[in-house]
């Protein structure tokens, strides 16, 4: 079935005023199935035409996409591509920042503490001291990363266990806005072993401090480079700094496609989204903003790597991480993370008149509403 925009929209319009705790039929599942892979196909048409104008395009093994110096690609993403995933190490549930593209937005002081002492690996707490015992049970793993929420707030809680992986030949990335960085505690970072920081540089609307940062960590970090959710105002700060950015010679800047949840979608009611593969939900304009910037990026020859960080990559993730840990063939983590479909927020584009799905057809009868 190739339900109509029309067709669509009418639908949705009645699924978003349903009751909470209505279940849907599945004949309504069916339509709303339809909706979602006829706005996908739109949404991939227009970014093939986006890719079809980057020269020098390139993936990696199919599982993302990227332009640049291929000696830069951030291993970290290897790691989480091709290796044992994104093995996170959770210990700060604090952050100095409220970003509206972020996962906790409005529930930051409401996230429970880790504990004093203690790390959390895959679940599970450990005193620093447990480090050597779970490194002689589990195999080593490909990588680690340090999230949740911002590090820097107790950064000196960080060097002594980046030293004992960094000791056991683990590779090792960290996450931060960078707001709270200096140059005591980046090279602190560098001598206890860290090989990879990536700075949410979208977090500080670019900051000239944050930038400032990014060349400081250069100077003792081997991998250094850019994180950020691809959003309009990046994008539009990115381009005005961007001489003063490329002249840190940093080394990659992994454009993440923007994925809502419900914490943070209210912050972009009435943008056009789609459901990729019934999973995440994102603005169409956040994959096309990368898109551009890596054509801005190929053309200018940019000495780094400009990564493509979608959903579709995302998805391969999951994949790379299901074949990794065991489970069944084709299962994935990759999934929708709202409970029940906010059909509301995909109303804008339906009503769009300057979207359109690649093929309509009519709806069969017993699909129509008089008849359902």
């Amino acid at each position: 079935m190739k339900i109509s925009k029309k067709d669509a929209l009418m639908w949705f319009e009645f699924f978003s005023q349903l009751p909470e705790d209505e279940e849907i039929s599945a004949k309504h599942q069916e339509i709303v199935n339809s909706t979602f892979m006829q706005i996908e196909a739109a949404v991939e048409h227009r970014n093939s035409l986006l890719m079809s104008q980057i020269r020098g395009l390139k993936t990696l093994k199919n599982r993302t996409y990227y332009v640049g110096n291929d000696d830069k690609f951030p291993k970290g993403c290897i790691s989480c591509l091709f290796g044992t995933g994104l093995n996170a190490i959770r210990k700060t549930n604090k952050c100095n920042l409220k970003c509206k593209f972020c996962y906790d937005y409005g529930q930051l002081e409401n996230i429970p503490p880790i504990g004093d002492d203690v790390w959390e690996i895959g679940g599970t707490k450990f005193y620093e001291k447990d480090i050597d015992l779970l490194l002689s049970i589990y195999r080593k793993p490909t990588g680690i990363s340090y999230v949740y929420l911002e590090p820097f707030i107790e950064i000196e809680k960080y060097y002594s266990i980046i030293k004992k992986f960094n000791d056991a030949g683990i590779y090792q990335h960290l996450y931060t806005n960078g707001t709270l960085a200096t140059e005591e505690n980046l090279k602190a970072l560098g001598e206890a072993g860290l090989d990879e920081i990536r700075f949410n540089l979208g977090a500080s609307n670019c900051s000239d401090k944050v930038i400032e940062n990014i060349a400081i960590a250069k100077r003792y970090i081997k991998s250094v480079g850019i994180e950020t959710p691809m959003t309009p105002e990046f994008f539009e700060a990115f381009l005005k700094k961007k001489q003063m950015i490329l002249e840190t010679k940093l080394d990659f800047i992994n454009c993440a496609e923007l994925h809502l949840n419900e914490n943070n979608i209210y912050n972009y009611y009435g943008e056009n989204m789609y459901i990729s593969r019934f999973g995440y939900i994102s603005p169409i304009w956040s994959r096309e903003l990368t898109l551009k910037l890596m054509k801005i990026a190929d053309e200018e020859s940019w000495d780094l790597v400009v990564h493509d960080c979608s959903n579709y990559t995302k998805f391969a993730r999951g994949l790379n991480w299901g074949s990794k840990s065991g489970m069944s063939f084709g299962a994935s983590n990759y999934g929708c993370e709202f409970s029940r479909i906010p059909y509301e927020f995909f109303i804008p584009i339906l009503r769009d008149d300057s979207f359109s799905f690649l093929s309509e057809e009519e709806l069969p009868d017993d699909y129509k509403p008089e008849l359902i």
